[in-house]
């Protein structure tokens, strides 16, 4: 019996229609890329694991899709390691590839490798599929593609502001609605130094960063299972409850950390992102969330993310500053920051709210019918005349019956349809049909690109 056909769990076919939909998204968010003086790039699908493990903290690890050597991969595999099935060191042993887990990590990896080809400070941009090992749900995919920008070689916080204000151009061409969230780690280590545990850092920012899945007292229970006694549990609450403008919010911090020096750099870093976006006006709210703490352990600044107002989904698009990155590498002091648009939750969104422009999903401008060999012929030399013109134009290849020519038409959302019969053959002329009011009028080739140019 012949294997029924499927796909691996947390990955998608897309549809022509979809497809559709997917590069109206990358278009939109390339565009305002190129508008903000990046350039594209691309690495490898594959990278070697010794790139990617250990920079995105043991969870990060976890999810990583590793790839088996090619041929005998058990060879350099110990009896000894097999039987004890110690996966950990067993892993080093079979696999020596990974698939990438993220686009920035791959490259820092890049500008260390070809730094010397590089213009500091270097803008990039990168759209390209990534694999996370992650259990599938909702608004989360083990396929998924990101739409990376990044600036690395430069210190200035103004790229912060730039990068926000990039994030809400997009969001308005999309006419998705969206709250930016912005805070800063070195206010979450100044956080861990006043509660007197600097060393439970990582911990701290992996549990609060879960406070909008899992709630408070679900974060309170992880951090006490974490090490952290109860009065520094109880320390951190009024941190993590912060209300008010976001003035206020920095008030109440600058009172909160005024004991820990890293704390006020990050009071400081905020207050000049915000007092600059607040300047130059954006659409969208931005939001100073102590909360935000971006589970990577590589981010040292600036952390964001963003939430779309109107849809119950995860953070839309996400980043920050790290500072060193590029360091693991052997590139010492090289600053960056960057963010990512995760595409496949803007495409749910979209979706979910109907935000596409007309005419997204047609692929064809004008379909020409066919009614025989002389006519085709005609209807031919029509088309290429059209797509010198820059028209999409194509007939359909049988003489069949006109109600599935038509129906061909309407499925492909194909807003013209061009009638070339006897009469049209004899006068030199093209019936032309509006697909959408249903009105027709006969035309000239010359008409034609004229009307849907």
């Amino acid at each position: 019996m012949a294997q029924k056909p499927s796909i691996p769990k947390g990955t998608r076919d897309f549809s022509p229609e979809e497809m559709a939909k997917r590069n109206y998204i990358f278009n939109t968010i390339k565009d305002v890329f190129l508008l903000y003086g990046f350039q594209q790039i691309e690495t490898p699908s594959l990278e070697n694991l010794s790139t990617l493990m250990g920079k995105y903290g043991e969870e990060g690890d976890k999810l990583l899709f590793k790839v088996l050597n090619s041929g005998d991969f058990l060879a350099k595999a110990t009896d000894e390691q097999l039987a004890q099935r110690d996966c950990l060191h067993l892993t080093s042993r079979i696999c020596e590839k990974g698939l990438r887990y993220d686009l920035t990590v791959p490259f820092a990896r890049y500008v260390v490798q070809h730094r010397n080809e590089l213009q500091f400070p270097f803008k990039r941009y990168q759209i390209q599929p990534v694999w996370r090992a992650d259990r599938p749900q909702k608004g989360r995919y083990r396929e998924f593609y990101q739409c990376d920008a990044d600036v690395v070689g430069s210190d200035s916080l103004l790229n912060e502001v730039e990068l926000i204000t990039l994030i809400d151009e997009v969001f308005r061409r999309f006419g998705i609605r969206i709250v930016i969230k912005l805070n800063n780690r070195k206010i979450l280590s100044g956080i861990a130094e006043v509660i007197g545990a600097p060393d439970k850092i990582v911990d701290i920012t992996v549990a609060i960063d879960k406070i909008d899945k899992i709630g408070i007292d679900n974060v309170n229970a992880e951090l006490l299972e974490k090490g952290l006694d109860q009065k520094a549990v109880d320390t951190l609450q009024p941190l993590l409850t912060l209300s008010g403008t976001n003035d206020e919010k920095l008030a109440s911090l600058e009172k909160l950390l005024a004991g820990s020096e890293i704390g006020k750099l990050g009071i400081e870093e905020l207050r000049f992102v915000l007092e600059n976006v607040e300047k130059i006006s954006i659409n969208s709210t931005l939001e100073l969330d102590v909360s935000l703490a971006r589970g990577l352990n590589y981010y040292t600044g600036s952390i964001l993310e963003v939430k779309a107002c109107d849809v119950a989904i995860g953070s839309i698009t996400g980043g920050g500053r790290y500072d060193n990155l590029t360091g693991v590498f052997g590139m010492d002091g090289v600053s960056g920051v960057g963010m990512s648009f995760g595409a496949d939750r803007i495409f749910d969104v979209l979706n979910a709210l109907d935000l596409y422009p007309a005419g997204t999903c047609a692929s064809t401008k004008v379909m020409f019918t066919n009614f025989g060999a002389a006519e085709a012929e005609a209807s031919m030399k029509h088309i290429m005349a059209l797509r010198r013109a820059g028209i999409s134009a194509e007939i359909y290849p049988d003489n069949a019956k006109m109600k599935k020519q038509m129906g061909y038409a309407d499925s492909k959302h194909i807003p013209f349809v061009a009638i070339v019969g006897e009469t049209e053959l004899a006068e030199g002329k093209i019936m032309l049909k509006n697909m959408v009011d249903g009105t027709q009028e006969k035309l000239t080739i010359d008409d034609v690109i004229n009307r849907l140019k």
